[in-house]
């Protein structure tokens, strides 16, 4: 299930990554090269894909402790400490994550009902920008309560203590 998760993820943010870079060197060239070719709204579009890669990405942040957090500091503590703060972050997080889905939310509801386009010729319907918001908080909030299952449940001092590592 987890694996799968992670596939499809990294599969999105590839495919919109590529995509919002195919797109910016085709601008790149139709400007520099011949400017017939180039589409008025391909700069648009290239921000609408990269914000939504960026906050498809923020899961897999979590999923891989990308995310800042205090690493120094975990580092000076035994194991259970480093458990119960590592918990408590993810309490702290899911809270925040929360916070940001439903302020999402609103704004993307206030645009949908508002049917607030861009306001370029492409009219882009403003709500599906602001969804990204909405999916990158609800992935990162499953993340952390998953986080802080593990923590509270299923710890193991082995894989989950961030130690010192030798280089």
């Amino acid at each position: 299930m987890m694996r799968a998760w992670n596939l499809a993820e990294r599969a999105m943010i590839g495919t919109l990554g590529a995509l919002a870079l195919a797109i910016g060197t085709y601008q790149v060239i139709g400007r520099y090269v011949d400017q017939r070719i180039a589409f008025a709204y391909g700069d648009e579009v290239v921000v609408y894909l990269t914000v939504w890669a960026v906050f498809l990405a923020t899961s897999q942040l979590v999923c891989t402790n990308g995310h800042v957090r205090p690493d120094i500091v975990l580092r000076l503590l035994p194991p259970q400490a480093q458990r119960w703060v590592e918990a408590f972050n993810c309490c702290v997080a899911i809270v925040f994550c929360m916070g940001l889905a439903y302020c999402g939310l609103q704004v993307t509801q206030g645009s949908y009902d508002l049917d607030e386009r861009s306001i370029t010729g492409l009219e882009f319907p403003m709500w599906i920008y602001y969804a990204s918001i909405v999916a990158g908080a609800a992935l990162m909030v499953l993340r952390y309560v998953i986080r802080l299952y593990r923590y509270a449940f299923r710890f193991d001092p082995a894989t989950m203590v961030i130690a010192f590592q030798d280089h």
